[in-house]
């Protein structure tokens, strides 16, 4: 049975698209070992306080990753 940890930024995210991310990690497994995979696969959404997560030395906010994409 695969396990598939997501890790994010809390608040970066809404309810659908985590919805959305779980859904078509899901499919992905399928597409690679079949149908049976679907029953078993089992998706991950953690999510990290803003200035618990750091990138290039920095501590950025929901904000500041929302306003990279």
């Amino acid at each position: 049975m695969p396990l598939v940890d997501i890790e994010l930024i809390e608040g970066v995210f809404d309810a659908d698209q985590k919805a959305q991310m779980i859904e078509r990690v899901t499919n992905a497994m399928v597409e690679i070992e079949g149908e049976a995979m679907r029953s078993v696969t089992w998706v991950r959404v953690k999510e990290i306080r803003s200035g618990q997560w750091g990138i290039g030395g920095n501590t950025p906010s929901a904000a500041d990753i929302k306003a990279m994409g």
